[in-house]
């Protein structure tokens, strides 16, 4: 599934959450997504956590009408009315991160009155120089937990719906995904998992679905370039040649 990264005004691309470059009009990229029949849509506004700032309730309403396929929304999530009016505006899923630290009673009373399945937890997640990889907050908020309680704790305490686990080492790399840390955490838990960051090829979509068994596989480099280091073209892999034989 794509994953569109979305700063308030346009898609811009990351690399390890850093130097956002300008993709184009998230609309455009909705549009040509429909064409090529992708399972699912993720967008996340980066900067409205950051920038203490409300979801773009009018621009999600034109980004739902247009998607034809379930469409997830993160960034800048903080009361109960703000999920109400995603749900209603026709978002699916709501994708939760520092709402997790800083709220979590909120999000059980989320779970508690639309269900499990409307709630995507992310866990962004990155190598410390003492301690190994640990659970990230760009927003500067100290997760307390080792990897695996964290996804125990969003999964049996927080009873969220499904992870997302997200390598910020190997975003906008193409270097392929963390699998030895997703494939761990999948062990762990019994939630379905997105993997996500640092897809560069086909083969590492086989490898983190059918090596590691992620339940599914968002996309951002390869889903809004050409190929690496190449300019900006919205595509999507060719189905047939992701599905193992």
């Amino acid at each position: 599934m794509p994953c569109l990264l979305y700063d308030g005004s346009g898609l811009v691309k990351t690399i390890k959450f850093k130097n956002p470059s300008y993709i184009g009009d998230p609309i455009n990229a909705i549009k040509i997504y429909n064409e090529k029949e992708v399972d699912e849509l993720i967008v996340i506004d980066i900067n409205a956590t950051k920038e203490k700032r409300k979801p773009n309730f009018d621009k999600i309403a034109d980004m739902a009408s247009e998607a034809f396929m379930p469409f997830a929304y993160g960034g800048g999530v903080k009361t109960f009315e703000d999920f109400a009016t995603l749900y209603k505006l026709g978002v699916e899923k709501v994708i939760v991160n520092s709402l997790i630290q800083e709220n979590p009673t909120l999000i059980k009373k989320v779970i508690a009155d639309y269900g499990s399945q409307a709630i995507v937890g992310c866990v962004d997640f990155k190598k410390f120089t003492f301690g190994g990889k640990k659970p990230f907050s760009y927003i500067g908020n100290k997760i307390n937990y080792t990897l695996t309680d964290y996804v125990k704790y969003l999964s049996n305490e927080l009873g969220v719906g499904e992870l997302m686990l997200q390598s910020v080492d190997n975003d906008g790399t193409w270097n392929g995904y963390d699998l030895e840390v997703i494939s761990n955490l999948l062990n762990s838990i019994e939630i379905p998992v997105i993997a996500a960051g640092g897809c560069g090829s086909v083969d590492d979509l086989k490898k983190v679905l059918y090596g590691i068994n992620a339940n599914a596989a968002a996309i951002g480099s390869m889903a809004v370039y050409s190929k690496k280091g190449m300019g900006v073209l919205i595509n999507f892999p060719v189905r047939e040649k992701i599905i193992e034989e």
